[in-house]
């Protein structure tokens, strides 16, 4: 994906980021109008609303259909906003292109489905589309098959083409909805520098009063712009209620955001980033000592016999280096990461020694 083309509409500031904001579902013409017309008012320029919603279970709420787009119409008519929409079907892509939608995205269940992006793909192909699609991440953290969600819509001649990051499904109850697992777009950045990166707090969070903080950490970390849940009346949304926040408090979000400056000089950062590439070769050869004790271990274990896993100090190990790392004013869950990265590397090695041939 060497060739990808910016997302950018005519009238939208191309160097501020990219807002896409509006309700979870399209519920009535009356919901979809209030809400647009008040985005609008507040200066939004592109807005969403989910015409087909794939739910968990059937018999929720799955979206009005294609009546919806008539509103979408509507909307466009009415405010002069871009439109946006959910597609997940050749249906969906023909009837969304035919009403005159101005960008699609991708849901996280479909991008998981090679079988339903080959058809999404070879649906715009035919039809000649040079329509913006966005890419939610799959469900499960897999950077391979978000990867190749794109690529294959890269193959059907897609070039307006970018990823949003909505994190990933976890069991049990946690802080987020989906947990923003941010080493996964950052890796996905680095390896295609041109892909433009949407968050969504909204899904990630799951909760109003998450959208703000997530949002600000997406723009610390260079993303592109942001896909937000907004809704005229929160509370009585029948899809996602409690991540959805009014135009007026979107707003108020969007105004407290510091977006940093991406065009800034980083000349004066030389010295720094020398002392942080010495650090790291420091520390690679640190753990290099380390896994050469490790080999050492491990051909003790072997002249003894000794299996190469001993539970009990593994979790004496894992808890005393974790405890020292969080009185450093490290995270507790990047070194617990780290931890088991090393025990893994360690493990590693061992084995290797132990199937050594004499």
């Amino acid at each position: 994906m060497e060739n990808l083309q910016p997302i950018t509409f005519d009238g939208i500031d191309a160097d501020s980021p990219l807002i896409i904001a509006g309700p979870c579902s399209a519920e009535t013409r009356s919901q979809v109008l209030d809400t647009a017309t008040r985005l609008a008012e507040k200066g939004i320029k592109v807005f969403r609303a989910g015409i087909w919603k794939p739910r968990t279970k059937p018999g929720g709420f799955e979206g009005v259909g294609s009546e919806g787009l008539e509103w979408l119409k509507e909307v466009k008519e009415l405010t002069g906003m871009k439109t946006s929409t959910e597609v997940a079907t050749r249906a969906h892509v023909e009837e969304a292109l035919a009403a005159g939608v101005d960008l699609l995205w991708i849901g996280a269940r479909t991008s998981a489905n090679p079988f339903a992006m080959q058809e999404i793909a070879d649906t715009l192909q035919a039809m000649g589309a040079d329509v913006p699609v966005l890419v939610k991440n799959p469900v499960n953290p897999d950077i391979e098959l978000w990867i190749g969600a794109m690529q294959r819509l890269y193959n059907a001649g897609i070039r307006r083409l970018g990823a949003i990051h909505r994190g990933f499904s976890t069991y049990g109850k946690d802080l987020y909805r989906n947990m923003p697992l941010w080493h996964i777009p950052i890796e996905l950045s680095v390896r295609y520098p041109q892909l433009q990166i949407i968050c969504d707090p909204s899904h990630i969070g799951g909760k109003r009063e998450l959208i703000a903080p997530l949002s600000q950490q997406a723009l610390d970390m260079g993303f592109h712009g942001l896909i937000i849940e907004s809704h005229c009346n929160p509370d009585c949304a029948l899809s996602d209620a409690a991540q959805q926040v009014t135009p007026e408090v979107l707003s108020f979000i969007l105004n407290t955001l510091v977006v940093r400056d991406k065009s800034h000089s980083a000349e004066n950062l030389t010295l720094l980033r020398q002392q942080i590439d010495g650090i790291d070769n420091e520390l690679l050869e640190v753990l290099n000592k380390r896994m050469k004790v490790s080999r050492e271990i491990g051909r003790y274990k072997k002249e003894h016999r000794m299996p190469v896993l001993q539970s009990s100090r593994f979790n004496d190990v894992i808890a005393s280096r974790r405890k020292l790392g969080e009185d450093m004013g490290m995270s507790a869950e990047f070194m617990k990461t780290v931890l088991l990265a090393i025990h893994e590397e360690s493990v590693r090695q061992q084995i290797e020694v132990l199937n050594e041939r004499p």
